[in-house]
């Protein structure tokens, strides 16, 4: 019987819900005009503010585990951090979690961890940079991780639409090793979850993926040959972050491709293991453009792996067999 993890979960909902809401709140204030300056700073102060509710949350539930998170506060406990941090602490109050500077700060540098430990969480507060500035798809994820297995995952896509309900309302997506994947209207906790699961589509032809709109994230190019090869006739569903692989978990896509834009390069744990767990217990499949299994057993990066793919389950090995054989001659 798996362990059931029920209070690490109820934890992780209840945080990753909170920080949801200051991120939504932050995103509604972005303007025309801060957009067209390029102005970062309303993600990263959501940035720091979600990191600040999870940890503060996490280390009052479970305060000998590490957390290994994106975000640490050096910048922000320097004089020229003061305005930020006056916002991220203004952000924090607007949810009820009163602190002073220094404590918000201590909270984020919970999430400074980077070493492999048997039992850690890992945090991705917002990802999805660029889809949060443009107000569209975004993530918050975080996941248990113990021995090396994903053992509770949970991805918030604020601005995911519900089943039939109207956008906004957002979907919070859970799973637990051996116990399925569900999700719920993320400003509707008391709703009954909804089971997920990956659609019966095996034929190749009839697939549909999923991709990252930027393509410094992942090679469009190379993915344009995938599609070829495999015959598929569908355009591609293009968004940030981790929301992807809820695309795939509850059925509106049946693959999708991470294809690394250089040799060499190692993803970053927080950037996948919520929406991996997600994927896998909706009964999809989850490995490396190598077909090798993500291994979290070496601290924040994924060292042993290169790239992502995620599908439904049918075919799995033939999209891994179409990455390999149409990989760029500077990925081999």
């Amino acid at each position: 019987m798996p362990a059931s993890f029920q209070r690490e979960l109820e934890t992780a909902l209840t945080a990753v819900r909170q920080a949801a809401i200051v991120c939504h709140s932050v995103q509604s204030a972005i303007t025309t005009e801060s957009l067209a300056k390029k102005d970062k700073s309303p993600v990263t102060v959501a940035d720091f503010a979600s990191q600040a509710i999870i940890c503060r949350r996490l280390q009052y539930d479970f305060p000998n585990d590490p957390v290994i998170g994106e975000e640490g506060a050096a910048e922000l406990r320097l004089p020229a951090g003061g305005d930020f941090l006056a916002r991220v602490v203004r952000e924090c109050t607007a949810v009820g979690v009163v602190a002073s500077g220094v404590e918000i700060c201590d909270w984020i540098d919970r999430g400074e961890t980077s070493e492999y430990s048997p039992r850690f969480w890992t945090l991705d507060p917002i990802d999805g940079t660029k889809g949060f500035l443009r107000k569209e798809q975004y993530a918050i994820s975080l996941a248990l991780i113990i021995n090396g297995e994903i053992e509770v995952g949970v991805l918030g896509c604020p601005n995911m639409p519900f089943a039939n309900k109207p956008d906004g309302t957002g979907v919070l997506a859970w799973a637990v090793r051996g116990q399925g994947a569900w999700m719920q209207p993320l400003s509707e906790p008391d709703a009954s979850p909804t089971r997920i699961m990956v659609t019966q589509v095996s034929k190749t032809t009839e697939m549909r993926f999923c991709e990252s709109v930027e393509s410094g994230h992942s090679s469009h190019d190379w993915s344009g040959l995938i599609a070829s090869e495999l015959g598929i006739q569908l355009e591609p569903i293009r968004m940030d972050s981790q929301c992807k692989y809820l695309a795939v978990a509850r059925g509106d896509a049946d693959l999708y491709l991470r294809l690394p834009t250089r040799k060499g390069y190692q993803e970053k744990i927080w950037d996948h293991a919520g929406g991996i767990l997600v994927v896998l217990e909706a009964g999809g499949e989850v490995t490396d453009i190598n077909g090798l299994a993500p291994d979290f057993r070496h601290g924040s990066s994924l060292t042993c792996n290169e790239g992502m793919v995620v599908t439904n389950g049918r075919g799995h090995n033939t999209v891994v067999t179409a990455v390999k054989t149409h990989a760029p001659p500077e990925m081999t």
